[in-house]
């Protein structure tokens, strides 16, 4: 009973002063009521929170043009008219803007007063982190930009989740959308792609500087995990070029993708991704080495031999700097970092490095909490690190 007074009050307070007066009398505990909806809890107040939401209209999938063809959007907005538009991209998964957990967070960003419009690099739904993802962001921007009914001043928040956060960042920094984008939020993104790979592939994250930790609201609480398979298998499909002979790329290819799609559905399908595992199994098995043993590893999700057969490999890449944030030309506009602390994909040390580095140019704020795995808030969460968050996100709406 005494936890759920600690959460009702405050989301109770939320829902009172939404009722009363929208978002704009009391943000901060409309900030609050977003994370409780976007974390799904259950509940009498939880149902509270949700009467705080605007009715969201869903509009249908279309397609904007790209430097390297048509890329899917799709807009979320409510009939009251929006403070600003942001666009909401993906990270590495095959469903793009259907994936569910962009609907979800694209709605109830729409329900606390943005208009979203999501959009996938058909890259990133290949699996693939290459420059085209990044040059096709930037061109939507520009065409968001544009369009009067997106962009009454000219310019639109841009919201990246995991590997499409850096890329987001990369986008924003440049020359020609840089003066478009009203703020950048990188949700588990990356600073520096080379950096990541060695973690995902050793187990180890270059530790930064004793005093980044201090830049960082929750800070103390970042600590480097062990690396989930699911990163060392996405770095395996975008180097198999290096890994195996070119005989033995297109199938190992074609194994790993179906990993990689078993592993998106397993949360909400399991016995669909059953299928899809024993479907990658029976493809790794009838490979040739070395592309076998490679396959087998990514099976028996043994990262530790996976790593280090890829880890041979790293300092060979030729990886172009627009995949990094660190290495790119940085975003002018105010940045949000927000990670998870115990991240085992993308690790949270990676905000600290960044903060640092964007730091010099423009206005910076970063959290990293212990309530959000790689891109996602989770269920179980402490009052305290939620009026946190709160703050976080507050600060992010309400621009």
């Amino acid at each position: 009973m005494r936890r759920i007074v600690r959460i009702g009050l405050p989301v109770a307070l939320a829902a009172v002063g939404t009722l009363l007066g929208g978002h704009y009398l009391l943000p901060r505990l409309a900030a609050l009521a977003f994370i409780v909806r976007v974390a799904k809890q259950e509940g009498p107040w939880a149902r509270l929170a949700r009467l705080t939401a605007e009715k969201v209209e869903e509009g249908p999938v279309f397609d904007i043009a790209t430097r390297y063809g048509p890329m899917n959007a799709r807009l979320y907005r409510t009939q009251r008219p929006a403070r600003r538009t942001t666009l909401l991209v993906p990270g590495v998964h095959m469903d793009g803007v259907h994936e569910a957990r962009l609907v979800g967070l694209a709605r109830e960003l729409a329900a606390s007063g943005l208009q979203v419009l999501t959009v996938a690099p058909p890259g990133l739904a290949r699996y693939r982190i290459t420059p085209d993802s990044a040059d096709a962001l930037e061109d939507a921007v520009l065409w968001a930009s544009a369009q009067p009914n997106l962009a009454r001043d000219g310019r639109v928040g841009l919201m990246g989740i995991s590997f499409a956060g850096g890329l987001a960042l990369v986008a924003a920094g440049r020359a020609q959308a840089k003066d478009h984008v009203a703020f950048v939020l990188s949700f588990g993104g990356h600073g520096d792609l080379p950096r990541v790979l060695r973690y995902l592939c050793q187990g180890q994250s270059e530790v930064p500087p004793a005093d980044a930790r201090t830049l960082a609201v929750g800070g103390e609480n970042i600590h480097v995990a062990k690396p989930h398979d699911y990163g060392a298998v996405v770095t395996l499909l975008n180097v198999a070029k290096q890994a195996v002979p070119a005989d033995q790329v297109a199938t190992l290819e074609q194994a790993v993708t179906a990993f990689l799609r078993a592993s998106s559905i397993d949360r909400l399908d399991p016995a669909a991704a059953a299928a899809a595992f024993a479907q990658a199994r029976e493809l790794g098995q009838s490979l040739p080495e070395p592309a076998r043993a490679l396959m087998t590893y990514v099976n028996d999700r043994d990262v530790l031999r996976l790593g280090q057969s890829l880890a041979t490999l790293l300092p060979g890449l030729d990886l172009s700097t627009a995949l990094s944030p660190e290495r790119s030309p940085l975003p002018s506009a105010p940045v949000f970092l927000l990670h998870g602390a115990d991240d085992s994909v993308v690790p949270a040390s990676e905000m600290l490095f960044l903060v640092r580095k964007l730091r010099p140019t423009t206005r910076v704020r970063a959290m990293a909490s212990r309530l959000i795995t790689h891109a996602e808030v989770n269920r179980s969460a402490a009052v305290a690190e939620m009026w946190r968050l709160s703050a976080f996100w507050q600060e992010l709406l309400t621009r």
